[in-house]
């Protein structure tokens, strides 16, 4: 199952009443759920090998990335486990850098799941004022990655 597959899943899950639903395909698994009806995003997509008393690896899909606002900055943080990069290639500039102001929508960042490259774009227009990880360093799901001065 290739990453326009699942971005085809999550838009159904998104446009139903499904609360979550479990798709198997050969050797993977794929469950979609929703984390509450207040946040209609999804959570958590879990792929790995299905295979009796080992547990399954964790995989989140690509969603929103989750906000928060911290003593009037907004955290920007990891919609998913993976590897982040700070530009589209080891040759290319960096999307931001510190002081530098983004509109909502703007990249930020890329992060490396399952051999899929995942823009993770901005939620709010502001300045960064924090990168809170290291350029190939992995993260994990819901992980801090910037702060945002709106």
């Amino acid at each position: 199952m290739d990453f326009n597959e699942i971005k085809q899943l999550i838009d159904i899950v998104n446009s139903s009443d499904l609360q979550e639903t479990i798709i198997e395909e050969g050797e993977f698994k794929i469950i979609l759920r929703r984390s509450s009806a207040a946040t209609p995003s999804l959570t958590a997509v879990t792929a790995a090998p299905v295979m009796q008393a080992i547990p399954q690896a964790s995989y989140a899909a690509p969603s929103p990335v989750k906000t928060e606002v911290l003593s009037n900055l907004v955290e920007s943080r990891s919609p998913i486990v993976g590897t982040f990069y700070q530009s589209s290639s080891p040759d290319s500039p960096p999307f931001v850098a510190i002081n530098d102001t983004v509109k909502k929508g703007d990249v930020l960042c890329i992060i490396e799941a399952m051999k899929l490259m995942n823009e993770i774009e901005a939620e709010v227009s502001g300045t960064i004022v924090e990168i809170l990880v290291e350029n190939g360093q992995a993260v994990e799901y819901d992980q801090p990655l910037f702060r945002i001065k709106p």
